[in-house]
């Protein structure tokens, strides 16, 4: 489309939706310089007016109007210069906003100056229509990861899948998805695929200190739904922006990257990032990852509530044992009629001693101090098969094990007995290797710890009461 200046305006009154021309500056050495606003229509005037709270001036620089952008500016460079018609569909998150956008090539005949015509509106909330208007390709793309995501029974695994295929569209090294644990100031990796053969650097993104570089990307990202580097204009800008980070980059022979936020509820879950990508695709690759990571963050988050229902529902939240709910669980499975064949099973009643005592004495504060040494003991000495079964009493349950294992357990919680006055333990084991009855083991699991606590109480009549 060729229009000349004096026509800018009416060319703009015949759109209702906000519309505006931009003008692009060419460097000789191909990269872009200034972009300005050269002239809007009324509904864009209103726009600025309202978002910044000043007039809208013909012929300024961008920022006045919009926060600046990298990815816009990429769009409004390949829409000036490249002549690429291009349709985008933002969630600004950080305003609360969907931002869905045209931008039309305009003819111009200056040298070192492009034109494109924007056109755009916003609603404050995801429209469907607008969402699934996208290439066959990019549909198909992000079709493909929601099938695989949904009713996953290894979700962890498909992740990883999910991963090498978004490696595959954006032609990188490495596809990973970075989660932010911002409760234990953390980051650990969820997914994770690599071009084989590819020279990456894997340490760096499992270290515990990569959270306080992680935690600089919200700040660098400035509400932008994405970060595109694609080449040393911009990675000179994080240089100068994110110091830290771009000597991660560097140290990690990472020359461009794509890094979009996970975000659920208005809370980042965490990073999708692609490294080393293939920069011809830019614009497709922004608009596959741009509904992808939509659909990834409301998985990831679903995963994670599951996961903690999971956990509400099996923990001990005083303790970190399996509760026992968790543990007639596992008694039920015994029960069941298609149990995997196991040779042998012992069960341990284990009870702590002065419980009471110290609740009435010192305080339950202290006494749930006790108990919670008392797991830490259990887990040491038996590692996962610990579950309280109420008030002061702990059970463990194993299977495949000989008569000398069971005695090297039984000899370290009597350590703990005649070492520490910090916790001690009434203990009754039982260990059956013939009809596997688990009910039975734990009803005479249970009457032998109780006979080593009269033992015990005979050995301490002073704590008789406790």
């Amino acid at each position: 489309m060729e229009v000349a200046a004096m026509d800018w305006g009416k060319l703009l009154k015949e759109y209702e939706c906000k519309a505006c021309i931009m003008s692009v500056e060419k460097f000789p050495n191909g990269g872009y310089g200034n972009i300005r606003i050269v002239a809007g229509n009324e509904a864009h005037k209103a726009d600025v007016k309202m978002v910044t709270g000043h007039d809208f001036v013909n012929d300024t620089p961008y920022e006045m109007s919009f926060p600046k952008n990298l990815n816009f500016e990429d769009f409004c460079y390949r829409c000036a210069f490249l002549h690429e018609q291009l349709h985008g569909y933002v969630n600004l998150y950080e305003m609360g906003l969907w931002l869905d956008l045209y931008l039309l090539p305009l003819t111009s005949k200056e040298e070192n100056k492009g034109y494109c015509f924007y056109a755009y509106n916003v609603a404050p909330r995801a429209d469907a229509e607008n969402m699934s208007d996208l290439s066959p390709e990019t549909s198909s793309a992000v079709i493909a990861t929601c099938i695989k995501l949904h009713g996953t029974e290894d979700f962890k695994q498909t992740i990883n899948e999910v991963m090498e295929d978004v490696r595959q569209i954006c032609g990188a090294s490495r596809c990973s998805i970075l989660m932010m644990d911002q409760e234990n100031k953390r980051s650990y990796m969820l997914g994770d695929a690599v071009r084989e053969g590819a020279d990456v650097k894997r340490r760096g993104y499992f270290q515990r200190n990569f959270y306080k570089v992680a935690s600089t990307w919200e700040d660098t990202l400035e509400g932008s739904t994405c970060l595109i580097l694609k080449n040393e204009r911009d990675m000179d800008l994080i240089r100068r922006k994110n110091p830290k980070w771009h000597a991660s980059l560097l140290e990690a022979n990472i020359d461009t990257i794509v890094l979009f936020p996970l975000k659920h509820n208005g809370h980042t879950l965490g990073y999708l990032w692609a490294t080393n990508f293939d920069t011809e695709n830019t614009v497709k690759i922004k608009e596959v990852l741009e509904l992808t990571t939509f659909f990834l963050a409301s998985e990831i988050a679903n995963y994670q509530l599951v996961e903690q229902l999971k956990y509400i529902s099996t923990m001990d939240q005083l303790t970190g044992v399996k509760n026992r709910n968790a543990m007639n669980n596992r008694i039920a499975d015994f029960e069941k009629e298609d149990l995997p064949y196991i040779s042998n099973l012992a069960v341990f009643f284990v009870d702590v001693n002065g419980l009471k005592e110290v609740n009435d004495s010192e305080g339950h504060e202290n006494g749930d101090c006790l108990l919670k040494k008392a797991a830490d003991v259990l887990r040491e000495v038996f590692e996962e098969d610990v579950y309280r079964a109420g008030g002061d009493e702990f059970m463990v349950i194993v299977t495949d094990v000989t008569k000398e294992f069971l005695n090297q357990k039984l000899e370290a919680l009597q350590k703990f007995n005649d070492d520490s006055a910090a916790v001690s333990f009434s203990v009754g084991c039982y260990f059956d290797e013939t009809d596997l009855d688990v009910r039975k083991a734990m009803r005479l699991a249970d009457e032998l710890m109780y006979k080593d606590k009269e033992i015990y109480y005979k050995r301490h009549p002073e704590r008789k009461h406790r």
